[in-house]
């Protein structure tokens, strides 16, 4: 079967016969399906990677034990009893520290350390036990507080706690970066499987065809001409395996998006309803295609390209190689 109807005169050397169009593609295809999950593990993981560093990992958490007794080491001002809290020493503190970002400094309300303890906590019940003060710091360029502001917590605010949430979100970036480098891996050896494969198609479509290819060589073509025509056809069904293997590849990455949602601070959608065939058109196909992000769409585009390039330059090396050793 050829891919374009009217070309047979001109394919001299029946390379529709020496490499057929249905097992290289196939092949092909199913090598670019595994590097469009690659390259979706590899995108996925620095994004989570991302998040967790500048989202979680970079709030430092402060709990102020006994928040309205007396600070220390501050001076008086008129405040409630005519001197500073412990809360209010630390707000203080911490907020100077923020400089011109107030928001960097947020003291927890009574509902929100209940949604906090909800887990553990009944709703119904009052919190008997006395209960610290638990001020966010957003930190922007370190994890930590400084040394100066910790000093003067601790001299002010005995007993202050503080957690930093950069410890599991080191973790989870060093995860992170470990799947990035496990989906590069996978790239390289499906590159190195899929150029393997057309080196054995072209191979085999070079013995196929040798006394053609030995004929035509004896009267004058080129190894430049011989090797051209091999790559075209191979770079051609490379790009044809390329662009099914992204196109089936879609489906799958969007159900992993759709899943990954959560982790990346979105709601768990409705699967039953966004892939039920009553709802299904031209625009919710177009909102499911909108999960995926637009550099993870660059690639996939761009996996057809590769896979005909790779295709032509394996093609090429190997032909000349092949022409070098004839008599």
């Amino acid at each position: 079967m050829a891919l374009w109807p009217g070309t047979r005169r001109r394919d001299g050397l029946a390379l529709r016969q020496a490499i057929p169009d249905r097992l290289l593609p196939f092949l092909v295809g199913a090598m670019a399906f595994l590097a469009a999950l690659a390259l979706a593990g590899g995108i996925g993981a620095h994004a989570l990677s991302a998040r967790w560093t500048h989202g979680a990992g970079a709030v430092v958490t402060v709990q102020v034990p006994d928040p309205d007794a007396p600070a220390t080491g501050t001076p008086g001002t008129a405040v409630g009893n005519g001197a500073t809290t412990r809360i209010q020493a630390a707000m203080a503190t911490l907020s100077a520290a923020a400089g011109d970002d107030p928001g960097a400094v947020h003291r927890l309300t009574d509902g929100e350390l209940r949604n906090l303890l909800a887990p553990w906590i009944e709703q119904g019940s009052d919190l008997v036990l006395p209960m610290p003060a638990v001020i966010e710091v957003h930190a922007r360029d370190a994890h930590h507080l400084p040394d100066g502001v910790m000093r003067t917590l601790q001299a002010q605010v005995p007993g202050i706690v503080v957690e930093h949430d950069s410890i599991w979100s080191d973790r989870l970036a060093a995860l992170a970066d470990s799947l990035q480098t496990c989906a590069l891996l996978a790239i390289f050896i499906v590159i190195a499987v899929s150029a393997v494969v057309i080196m054995a198609a072209t191979r085999a479509g070079l013995q196929a065809r040798r006394r053609a290819i030995d004929l035509i060589h004896s009267l004058g073509a080129t190894d430049g001409y011989i090797a051209a025509r091999f790559a075209w056809r191979v770079g051609t069904l490379a790009l044809l395996g390329g662009a099914c293997g992204s196109v089936l590849a879609m489906p799958v990455l969007v159900v992993l998006c759709l899943l990954a949602a959560p982790f990346n601070g979105a709601d768990m959608p409705d699967m039953q309803a966004v892939f039920s065939p009553a709802a299904w058109n031209a625009a919710s196909a177009t909102q499911v295609l909108g999960v995926l992000p637009s550099s993870l769409l660059a690639m996939l585009g761009a996996l057809p390209v590769g896979a005909a390039a790779l295709g032509w330059v394996t093609t090429q090396m190997t032909v000349r190689a092949w022409l070098r050793r004839l008599p």
